[in-house]
C-alpha cells in the first residue's frame, strides 16, 4: 500500500504509546528495520499483514495508519467553507450573540426528525449533503434550548445533544478528533439538562470511540463500563432502547479491551452483549432507531467477526460471517465494515478470489462507503499488486483509482 503519510503517522503514534522503535517491534512482531525504514520514510508502503501488525502493537484501528479516507481528505487547520461552518456551528465565536428565539413555524418533531435524516445520512456516507444540513441544524437546535417553556427547552436540548453527537461523528470521520472531542462534551451538557436520560450514555459511547480512534484505549475502557454500570444501577435497561444503549456502551468496552490485548476479558463481554442483545426484540421500543445506539445480535455478530480479524483468526472470522443474516435495521455503515472484514480475513487467508468476491457484494450494496474507506482502497491495493490478477479486480481497482 503506497501512503505518503504513512511514515509520519507511525511515528506519531509510537510516540503517542511512548513506545521505542524497538519496543513497537517486540510488540507488533514487524522487525525494527521495517519500522525504521517506514519512519524514515525510505520506505513508502507496506502489506495489510505489516500494517495490521503495526495497529495491534499500537493498540490503534488499521484505517488510523491508513489515513483518512481519501474523498474526505483531512487538511489540517485549512478546510473548506463547508467544514469550516461546521467548526462555527460547534464552536460558536467567544463572545457571539445569543441564540435567536425560534419562529412561529418551528416545530420540535420536524427537527427531530431532520436529525435522524442526518443520522441517516451519516450511515449511508453521505457526508457532503450531511455538512451541508449540520450548521442548520445546530443553531436551530441552540434557538430551542432558549425558547419556550421548561419543557420545551428541555426537549430542545436533547435535539442539541443529538445533534452535537451527530457533529462529533462526522469530525472523526473527516479526521478531526480533537474538534469531535469538543463537539461530544458539548453534548454530554446538553444531554444533561434535557429530560431523556439515555442521551447522556449514548454520547459517553461516542466519546469512548473517538478515544479509541486516539489511541486512548484505557480512557476509553474506563468510561464506557462506568456509564454502562450507572444504566445498570439506575434501571434503564427495562426497554429496548435502554438495552441497545448498555450493550452498545458493552461492545465499546469490549472493543478497547481487546486493542489493549486483553482478549479474554473482551470475550466475556462480548459473551455479555450477545445475551443482552437476544433480549432487545422480547422488550417494548419507545423511540426512533435512528436517534438510538446501533445495538442487535447483527451487530453483535459484525462486532465479532471484526475482533476475530484483529485477533489474528481469520478462519474464525469467515466461519463466524458465513450465512449471517443482517436484521432490517442494520445501517450501511455496519454493512460496509463486515463486508470489509471479511474481505481482509479472505486476504489474510490468501483467498484472492473470495476477497474480490465480497468487495463486489460491497460495492453494489454501498458504493459511496466503499470509496470513502480507506481499507477498500488498501485491500484492493493488495491484490492489485499480485501476479495473478482474480476476475473481477480489474473493475473494482478502477472504481477506486487504484489502477491509475
Amino acid at each position: 500500500m503506497a501512503n505518503e503519510h504513512l511514515g509520519r503517522t507511525l511515528r506519531r503514534y509510537r510516540r503517542l504509546a511512548a513506545l521505542t522503535q524497538e519496543e513497537l517491534a517486540e510488540r507488533s512482531g514487524v522487525s525494527v528495520d521495517v519500522i525504521r525504514q517506514l519512519e524514515q520514510q525510505r520506505k513508502h508502503s507496506a502489506r495489510l499483514p505489516t500494517l495490521h501488525a503495526l495497529a495491534n502493537g499500537l493498540g490503534v484501528e488499521l484505517t488510523t495508519l491508513l489515513g483518512d479516507p481519501p474523498a474526505v481528505a483531512a487538511t489540517g487547520e485549512s478546510d473548506g467553507p463547508r467544514f469550516v461552518a461546521v467548526r462555527r456551528a460547534i464552536m460558536p465565536a467567544l463572545g457571539g450573540v445569543e441564540p435567536e428565539q425560534t419562529g412561529p413555524d418551528f416545530s420540535i418533531e420536524n427537527l427531530r426528525e431532520q436529525i435522524a435524516d442526518g443520522w441517516s445520512q451519516y450511515h449511508a456516507a453521505e457526508f457532503d449533503a450531511l455538512m451541508k444540513a449540520l450548521p442548520d441544524l445546530i443553531t436551530e437546535a441552540r434557538s430551542a434550548t432558549a425558547s419556550g417553556g421548561e419543557d420545551d427547552r428541555a426537549a430542545g436540548y436533547g435535539a442539541l445533544a443529538k445533534v452535537l453527537q451527530l457533529g462529533g461523528h462526522v469530525s472523526v470521520r473527516m479526521g478531526k478528533t480533537d474538534l469531535a472531542l469538543i463537539s461530544l462534551e458539548r453534548a454530554i451538557e446538553a444531554a444533561g439538562r434535557s429530560s431523556d436520560p439515555l442521551l447522556v450514555p449514548m454520547v459517553v459511547n461516542s466519546t469512548a470511540w473517538t478515544y479509541q480512534r486516539q489511541g486512548r484505549l484505557e480512557d476509553a475502557l474506563s468510561i464506557a463500563l462506568h456509564a454502562a454500570r450507572d444504566m445498570a444501577d439506575a434501571g434503564r435497561t427495562e426497554t429496548a432502547d435502554g438495552l441497545k444503549v448498555r450493550g452498545a456502551l458493552t461492545m465499546s468496552a469490549a472493543t478497547s479491551a481487546a486493542r489493549s490485548g486483553d482478549y479474554e476479558r473482551a470475550a466475556a463481554m462480548m459473551k455479555t452483549a450477545e445475551t443482552e442483545a437476544a433480549r432487545v426484540s422480547k422488550l417494548p421500543e419507545s423511540g426512533d432507531n435512528r436517534m438510538v445506539s446501533v445495538f442487535s445480535p447483527s451487530s453483535v455478530r459484525i462486532e465479532r467477526v471484526r475482533l476475530a480479524v484483529q485477533y489474528g483468526h481469520p478462519h474464525d472470522a469467515l466461519a463466524l460471517a458465513k450465512g449471517m443474516r443482517l436484521s432490517k435495521d442494520t445501517p450501511p455503515s455496519w454493512r460496509t465494515w463486515l463486508l470489509l472484514d471479511v474481505a481482509r480475513a479472505h486476504t489474510d487467508v490468501g483467498d484472492a478470489a473470495g476477497a474480490v468476491k465480497t468487495l463486489e457484494s460491497l460495492r453494489r450494496v454501498a458504493p459511496t462507503w466503499m470509496q470513502h474507506h480507506t481499507l477498500a482502497v488498501a485491500i484492493v491495493r493488495d491484490l492489485w499488486s499480485l501476479p495473478n490478477h482474480p476476475p473481477g479486480l480489474a473493475a473494482l481497482a478502477d472504481f477506486l483509482g487504484v489502477a491509475e
